[in-house]
């Protein structure tokens, strides 16, 4: 069987580069190869129409690469016999790509750990405003409504509330100790009830739902299971919550405590109330929500509640939709959670691939516009155009030197007010990605996982004639 032979297309100005990655890929992958430089300097600028016009497949050719900013409709190579693909946007991610690097099966994506994300304070809400918090948190992955109620008595409105929630097509629960509360929320459609220990189980026959079960004062597991015992008798639906307790409030007991559950009770649902932790630490949220949704998995936990209310742990609700999936994929495939989910790597970036400082000097050479191209390498930022190559890990610095950079000392010409806005709103970029060790690329969003704000280029602005407009 013959060998692969890949095409990839490219401009005038990447041709040298390009020429060394493939180089080296092929060596290590195994195809053949040809690169064709089409008449273009920028190959971001192509479009599939141009390039079906000015490109004819190599008769070897058993696929084309086109550049990963060659966008457009691939209606114009609707006739061509050789497959043709869009390769990354960087040209360095080229041997990863061509490797097949993706880890992830075709049924990543799956979970059976259910997420319910508390409403805090639920009584002190509009009507309005707790549906409205509701459909966000049931977008960002929740699979049921946790209404919170306060201690300082029971909420009279809180059958109205809850059948509103059900009416909005959401599945609900009610998170009150109070009797008084817990009955008009059930009547209206709570179908659990969260929590029931010695003080008010004695009600929870007549709610006819399930319940959540928790210790009693002295947070002790035989506490818990006379409870469920007692509940059970009854013929009450038992998920037990042994509770966990923050850092330096008995954390490392509280986990005993599920473990211990889980071995005397191993066919029990089980929750656990993980926000306890999250709103509790001073640390950001992901990490924490995907060591503890990883404990669930493997201890068989199938449900947790988390809520989002201090800052740092603001999008909870989304990270634990994303942690569920990664850690039932790695515990069903015997993998570690590496490679898997980019969207919860979100402060640093999983990969980077700084510029190198001589291929930079390099494309200085090779350029013949006086557009600025900006680049971060993890110290400097860098600025280079025809025949100039400024660098300096300060963007103020930085951009004094380009003031000074054009005829007798003076500014260039080509730098307007516009131009010099956009040149500092992308320094700026650069700088937080040299401060985090984040991979920076001009005209486009940092990474920022699943916080990642879509960016539309300087470029495309101009050719839309959005200015500032979203697309």
């Amino acid at each position: 069987m013959s060998r692969e032979h890949l095409c990839f297309i490219t401009g005038k100005l990447a041709a040298e580069s390009l020429g060394r990655v493939v180089a080296k890929a092929a060596s290590e992958l195994g195809f053949a190869y040809t690169i064709d430089v089409l008449p273009i300097n920028v190959a971001a600028l192509m479009t599939p129409g141009w390039v079906a016009r000015q490109w004819r497949p190599p008769a070897q050719a058993t696929r084309a690469i086109l550049p990963g900013y060659c966008q457009g409709d691939d209606v114009a190579f609707r006739h061509s016999a050789t497959p043709i693909h869009r390769g990354p946007r960087d040209l360095r991610e080229l041997p990863g790509w061509l490797g097949g690097s993706a880890q992830r099966g075709e049924d990543y994506g799956e979970y059976d750990i259910e997420i319910l994300a508390e409403i805090n304070h639920a009584p002190r809400l509009a009507l309005g405003q707790l549906l409205a918090a509701a459909d966000e948190l049931r977008r960002f992955g929740a699979d049921v409504i946790d209404v919170g109620c306060d201690p300082d008595g029971p909420w009279s409105g809180v059958g109205e509330a809850v059948r509103a929630l059900r009416d909005a097509g959401h599945r609900v629960s009610i998170d009150s100790l109070d009797p008084r509360e817990i009955q008009p929320a059930v009547e209206a459609g709570a179908e659990l009830v969260l929590s029931v220990n010695a003080r008010n189980r004695h009600a929870a026959p007549d709610w006819g739902c399930e319940v959540v079960v928790i210790p009693d004062d002295d947070l002790s597991v035989e506490s818990l299971e006379a409870t469920c015992d007692w509940l059970e008798q009854r013929g009450v639906a038992c998920r037990l919550d042994p509770v966990l307790e923050p850092i330096g409030m008995g954390f490392v007991e509280s986990l005993k405590r599920y473990i211990e559950i889980r071995k005397r009770r191993p066919q029990s649902p089980m929750m656990m109330g993980i926000g306890n932790l999250t709103e509790l630490t001073d640390v950001d949220s992901a990490g924490v929500n995907v060591l503890l949704l990883a404990i669930c998995q493997e201890l068989g936990i199938r449900s947790v509640l988390t809520t989002q209310v201090i800052p740092w742990a603001r999008t909870s609700v989304r990270e634990c939709d994303r942690g569920r999936r990664l850690v039932h994929y790695a515990l069903q495939h015997g993998v570690v959670p590496k490679r898997l989910e980019p969207e919860l790597v979100m402060l640093r970036d999983a990969q980077l691939m700084p510029p190198e400082r001589a291929e930079l000097e390099r494309l200085a050479t090779q350029l013949k516009d006086g557009n600025y191209r900006l680049f971060a390498d993890g110290e400097l930022l860098h600025l280079v155009a025809a025949s100039l190559h400024l660098a300096d890990a300060d963007p103020f610095t930085l951009f004094q030197q380009l003031l000074a950079s054009g005829p007798e000392g003076r500014p260039p010409k080509n730098l307007d007010p516009q131009h010099a806005f956009y040149l500092g709103y992308e320094l700026c970029k650069a700088l937080t990605a040299n401060t985090l060790g984040k991979q920076y690329r001009q005209d486009e969003s940092l990474d920022w996982g699943l916080l990642t704000r879509p960016e539309v280029s300087h470029r495309e602005r101009q050719a839309r004639g959005q200015q500032g407009e979203e697309p």
